[in-house]
């Protein structure tokens, strides 16, 4: 039986990291793609964790936001980073990290490809390290990756909102 996460774990799917020192809160990226969906998350570890959301998600691999809402529309996180690092805030608690691998690992159990992620939605079939993309439905707004190695196995679906 899958254990749907915690709502700490839960709300940071693709999480993303944190600064890498200072305190300064990551500008709120200015430019860069927009898409919204929705996202789910399985990740086969001990116990399995599921995990999906709405998302809107703006900006690019080097800068942009992430905001995660349940289907009510609740804002359930949100992530902002730049090249100064990131960080995921639920509510009152704010969370940093070194970087958006270790904090995707720490709070999902696998560190998600997150900056790749932006050339799946755009069609491009970049590699990410371990990783599988299935881009073959991308025209319908669909995508499916992945992770077989390093353990836990992990799938990432995501579907577009179309215009």
């Amino acid at each position: 039986m899958i254990r749907t996460a915690t709502l700490d774990r839960r709300t940071w799917l693709l999480g993303l990291a944190a600064l890498a020192g200072g305190c300064a809160t990551p500008p709120r990226p200015v430019a860069g793609e927009t898409w919204s969906g929705r996202l789910a998350l399985r990740v086969d570890s001990q116990p399995p964790q599921a995990f999906s959301a709405l998302f809107d998600l703006q900006g690019s691999a080097r800068a942009g936001e992430l905001r995660l809402a349940s289907v009510l529309g609740q804002t359930l996180a949100t992530v902002r980073w730049s090249p100064q690092g990131a960080e995921l805030q639920r509510g009152t608690e704010l969370t940093r990290r070194g970087s958006l691998s270790e904090l995707t690992a720490e709070i999902t159990g696998a560190p998600l490809p997150i900056a790749v992620l932006f050339d799946w939605l755009d069609g491009r079939g970049t590699e990410a390290e371990g990783w599988r993309a299935d881009l073959s439905a991308q025209a319908q707004g669909r995508l499916v990756a992945r992770r077989e190695q390093p353990a836990p196995a992990a799938e990432l679906r995501v579907v577009v909102q179309q215009p």
